[in-house]
């Protein structure tokens, strides 16, 4: 007998991880799969629709569902099954990035494709199909997923794989929760001899400059990422650094079993000894204006082009992997408006004119990104993808009462220059998108096929999300 029940105390306002959207729902937390079955039963008792959300990490409306009932999955979080000799592993969908490699690292395997945090769960990574800085070598996360079990609305337990169930496989990967819910995930892990990379840092002067440089070591790197300054212009117009980093062959690191272990991974807790990093957003908060990073971005970008192109450093995994968690809850510092991130996906061709005009129309509208990153891409199978075979330039934007006006329409009109390129954008980063723009460039053949699995899966309609009904009308 379930114990759920649509009462007040369920309700919960539950807000995005750019701080800028929240919502009020009905959160139910499951630990087993009949309970989310439970939690379908109660939607359509109520004539309630059901959203998915497991750490809250989309920066937008992907894991809100106001109004409706809202499936926190971060409970359902246990390793099912482990095999170091073959590195696979079969997690349930709250499983945290963080701890599938702390789980796995010190049998000699790293996950192969990890976001730039390590607190999104499974379920959301397989959900929104997460890529990582060696999306150009590895793909996205559904590239390394073998199988899943895939919970429908109506309590139907679907096993799908390459093999099995195929079409939904390679739907329900990047399908952002609307066929059903993951409740466990198999996945095969990356052997790894060290604990370490070998990472290299060189400045670039231009998007032309940095193109020409990942094409140039795009064969030999493992990951590659660059950072751009978003402030600079005229001629020194998307000046950055680039970070490539490589796994360390077999016997060249003397002792892996030190820095294989999961205290040797991450950065310690304090800085100097000193300051506690859980604070160091503090810190930041006073140089979140334009001159403040203005001035932060010119000194990054000075330090990296002093060090000069060829310093090269050991760093371990998640050190190198999970830079947004240097600092952590750092996104503190752009309160109390919060922030958007706007994402795009542009083919190799058009990459350097698009970001080249993206960034002058930020000066121009004088909302200027905090923070640029670039990475190099391949196209995947997956039905909703988001990748081309290119490049990404994600912005930082901070929202305050006086820009949200024109960053709405600056992000419009940077979409345009987008889909017209032949670009597209990512769903667990987006906020700003329209519903014309995404059929645009997803094509009528891809939006029948997924309306159709949703009807075939979901005939009542029961999942839904804001996103869902911000681009797609719910599927209605």
């Amino acid at each position: 007998m379930s114990s759920y029940c649509l009462t007040s105390d369920r309700l919960e306002r539950v807000e995005s991880w750019g701080m800028n959207l929240s919502s009020l729902s009905y959160v139910f937390r499951p630990t087993t799969a009949q309970q989310v079955c439970d939690a379908f039963q109660i939607a359509r008792q109520n004539g309630k629709t059901v959203g998915l959300r497991g750490a809250g990490y989309s920066y937008g409306d992907a894991s809100m569902n106001d109004a409706g009932i809202l499936l926190d999955l971060s409970r359902m979080n246990r390793v099912l099954d482990w095999n170091p000799e073959t590195g696979r592993i079969t997690v349930e969908p709250g499983v945290t990035i963080r701890q599938l490699w702390q789980f796995i690292i010190e049998d000699g395997w790293w996950p192969p494709v990890v976001s730039g945090t390590m607190f999104v769960t499974l379920g959301g990574a397989a959900g929104m199909n997460i890529h990582g800085k060696n999306n150009f070598k590895a793909g996205p996360i559904g590239n390394h997923i073998l199988q899943f079990e895939l919970m429908t609305p109506g309590g139907e337990a679907k096993v799908c794989s390459r093999d099995a169930n195929s079409e939904l496989f390679y739907a329900a990967i990047g399908g952002f929760g609307m066929l059903g819910v993951f409740t466990s995930i198999t996945l095969q892990m990356k052997k790894i001899y060290s604990g370490q990379l070998s990472v290299n840092a060189f400045a670039t002067s231009s998007f032309a400059d940095i193109i020409q440089k990942f094409s140039e070591r795009i064969d030999g790197a493992d990951y590659l990422v660059g950072w751009i300054d978003c402030f600079a212009a005229g001629n020194d117009l998307g000046r950055g650094l680039v970070h490539q980093a490589n796994y360390l062959a077999p016997d060249v690191d003397l002792n892996p079993a030190q820095t294989l272990r999961v205290k040797n991974q991450e950065s310690p807790d304090t800085l100097m000894g000193v300051f506690p990093k859980s604070s160091m957003w503090r810190l930041l908060q006073p140089f979140s204006n334009n001159l403040g990073m203005q001035t932060i971005n010119f000194a990054k970008f000075l330090q990296g082009a002093t060090i000069g192109n060829n310093h090269i450093v050991n760093q371990s995994h998640a050190q190198f992997a999970f830079l947004l968690d240097y600092v952590p809850n750092w996104k503190f510092a752009y309160k109390p408006g919060g922030l958007i991130q706007f994402q795009s996906f542009v083919p190799y061709a058009a990459a350097e004119e698009v970001f080249s005009q993206q960034l002058i129309l930020n000066q121009k509208f004088g909302i200027i990104p905090y923070l640029g990153v670039f990475k190099r891409h391949q196209p995947d199978q997956f039905l909703m993808s988001h990748a081309v075979d290119g490049f990404s330039l994600a912005l930082d934007y901070p929202v305050t009462d006086r820009n949200k006006d024109g960053l709405a329409t600056l992000t419009q009109i940077m979409t345009r220059l987008v889909v017209d390129a032949g670009g597209r954008h990512y769903f667990a980063k987006d906020s700003q998108l329209r519903k014309e723009p995404v059929h645009e460039y997803l094509g009528a053949d891809v939006i029948e096929t997924f309306r159709r699995l949703k009807s075939e899966n979901d005939p009542e309609n029961i999942l839904r999300t804001n996103l869902s009904q911000r681009l797609f009308d719910s599927f209605e």
